[in-house]
């Protein structure tokens, strides 16, 4: 139906007067202009002039489609129908704040699910930028207010290379509920809840601080409500930044290097030499690599003075270490310049004042813990 029929409708029912207007709907007219002639709401009673174009259906006041039924038995017949539709996917009924499914409403684990379980949608968090070895991840809570109930959230994070098989290798699992917000987790894993615009709005975040550099990870969450149901996946992989590298060192020891491969090489002197590229990581010795080469190529590169002076099977375990880095990362290391930069994060340290016995998550609803904020 089209809206100026709709109001058409209202008009002669004479539900737009004065003195019985709908709830939540208003119109009033303001200085736009000139309405045109067909327009007969425009017209004002006894007048010819034409009133301003109206502003129609100014919402001032939100409430329940039903509440515009007159009829109470329809009205109840009608609500009840729209709460099953919207909190209950129309298999079940509302009764308080849950769904009692119907009996065609359960799934093959004989649990009913005629309530769904939303999806937690895991994102970086835009407050902690990632660095070398730390991540913040955050995710708003998907309590609805009828319906499943959340219990916890479960974070799954492990790192992807070339070197796991990732079919295998399933990463670790953390309980947000049992392990975090308990206090009995990892110290490389600081969990926090905070709130969003609306004070009843939730927001989760985990801290991983103990992440390795230049290092693809893989975080997944779900959530679980109390009857055991899982959620769909949320997934965020990224990689983390570059270590940091002491630019003045590695030219400190590409000298040092150089004056031990210059001339003739003793025995200790070779020793000293491999020890010495063994010792530093594998971004450290791509950035002496880089000094040596800028400063004593002429004399022979890097390579190819390590395999003269230490032999081939040496110069080959130091070699083989600059393939660990990205080719993000080794593309940094060439710059003429190197600046590093040290953030100072600060997060809340959550821990639950609540005891609760092994195996009771399911029956535990999430937003009931009581929490601690430790600075």
């Amino acid at each position: 139906m089209p809206f100026i029929t709709y109001l058409s409708g209202l008009l002669t029912a004479q539900m737009l007067s004065d003195d019985q207007l709908i709830s939540g709907v208003e119109i009033r007219c303001e200085e736009k202009g000139r309405c045109p002639s067909t327009c007969h709401l425009c017209r004002r009673p006894g007048k010819e002039q034409l009133s301003p174009t109206p502003v129609l259906l100014e919402i001032n006041r939100v409430i329940p489609l039903y509440t515009l039924i007159q009829d109470n038995g329809t009205k109840e017949a009608f609500k009840s129908a729209l709460m099953s539709s919207y909190w209950c996917s129309g298999k079940g009924d509302v009764i308080d704040d849950w769904c009692r499914c119907d009996l065609n409403a359960f799934d093959a684990s004989g649990l009913p699910n005629c309530s769904p379980l939303p999806q937690p949608v895991l994102r970086l968090s835009p407050t902690v930028e990632p660095s070398s070895n730390v991540v913040s991840l955050e995710w708003v809570d998907v309590q609805p207010a009828i319906g499943t109930k959340v219990s916890d959230y479960i974070l799954q994070h492990k790192k992807v290379d070339e070197y796991t098989d990732t079919d295998l290798y399933t990463g670790e699992f953390l309980s947000f509920a049992d392990d975090l917000l308990s206090g009995l987790g990892t110290s490389c894993v600081a969990a926090g809840r905070s709130h969003g615009e609306l004070p009843e709005v939730s927001i989760y975040s985990v801290i991983f601080k103990c992440l390795e550099p230049d290092g693809i990870y893989k975080f997944t969450l779900y959530a679980v409500d109390t009857r055991g149901r899982h959620s769909e996946l949320s997934t965020v992989t990224l990689r983390t930044a570059c270590p940091l590298v002491d630019d003045n060192k590695a030219e400190e020891i590409a000298d040092k290097i150089y004056n031990l491969y210059n001339g003739y090489t003793s025995g200790k002197e070779q020793q000293t030499a491999y020890n010495t590229l063994m010792e530093v990581s594998a971004s450290m010795l791509f950035r002496v690599q880089h000094h040596y080469n800028s400063h004593y190529e002429k004399f022979g590169d890097f390579v190819w003075r390590s395999e003269d002076e230490l032999g081939p099977r040496k110069a080959h375990l130091i070699l083989r270490r600059l393939e660990r880095v990205s080719s993000h990362c080794s593309s940094l290391l060439r710059s003429a310049y190197i600046q590093s930069r040290v953030d100072t994060v600060p997060y809340l340290f959550c821990r639950s004042e609540e005891v609760r016995p092994a195996g009771m998550v399911w029956y535990s609803i999430l937003k009931d813990t009581k929490i601690t904020y430790i600075i």
